[in-house]
């Protein structure tokens, strides 16, 4: 039996318009509606900030190290904790993208200027926002047609790409943006405990895990979506990042 969980900072978010990204986001959190964060993300101009902060500060700040230091606290395995957090971006950044990208083939900016993350109370990220709710989808997306148009030719909140394989590469582009100084930021901060290619290598796991996942959830395709996931990995390969292959993590060996 499915239980309706109402979760606080959803119920406390101020809608002013809603926009496709609200509508896509309310979706994808019935995907699993027990745990109503795990899919889609909030736009920050329906919120409080607090517990929120820019993932620029990652950066620019030391809430990386501070992350890193609380979680060695925790565990004296440093390469076991430079896996998780490297996990946790990875997840951010684009495995959470991911099953709107092969439920809807839409996507939000995951550009690093575009996202904040909400943390608990013991400084974990649990949550993810976006600063510009714009969604980039495909010409023959409903929206298109369901909404009046502008002068600009498009519904606000939503703009067009000419095919998946763009949709992809657009989404493999922004991530790769975001996700490379990052990673480069949590080598330095770990002293070198996990390469940057094997953190590259959890991206390619998170895009195959959310493409596994969401057709079991939503009873869509799983060749569609497995194939849309694909098409992101094949543009980040195409960027000469190492996500396909195995890296051992744990004593397996994971193939993406």
């Amino acid at each position: 039996m499915t239980v309706l969980i109402e979760d606080p900072l959803i119920a406390g978010m101020a809608i002013k318009r809603t926009l496709p990204l609200h509508e896509s986001c309310r979706r994808l959190r019935e995907l699993y509606p027990e745990c109503p964060r795990v899919y889609g993300v909030a736009v920050m101009g329906d919120l409080s900030r607090r517990r929120w902060w820019p993932l620029t500060e990652a950066l620019t700040g030391d809430r990386l190290e501070a992350m890193f230091d609380q979680a060695l606290a925790e565990s004296a395995n440093r390469t076991a904790v430079a896996q998780q957090l490297a996990a946790t971006l990875a997840h951010v950044v684009l495995g959470r993208v991911i099953p709107l990208l092969v439920l809807e083939r839409r996507a939000w900016d995951t550009g690093l200027e575009n996202l904040w993350v909400h943390v608990d109370s013991e400084g974990a990220i649990d949550w993810v926002g976006v600063v510009d709710p714009t969604l980039r989808a495909l010409p023959d997306d409903p929206c298109f047609e369901a909404r009046p148009r502008l002068r600009l030719g498009a519904p606000q909140g939503i703009v067009a790409l000419p095919s998946e394989a763009a949709l992809a590469t657009w989404v493999a582009h922004r991530s790769h943006r975001t996700l490379a100084p990052l990673f480069g930021k949590l080598a330095a901060v770990s002293g070198g405990a996990m390469s940057v290619a094997a953190m590259w290598h959890l991206v390619g796991g998170a895009v195959v895990g959310a493409a596994t996942r969401v057709p079991l959830l939503a009873g869509s395709s799983e060749w569609t979506s497995m194939r849309r996931g694909q098409a992101v990995l094949d543009a980040l390969v195409g960027f000469g990042l190492p996500v396909r292959g195995g890296v051992r993590a744990g004593g397996k060996v994971l193939l993406n």
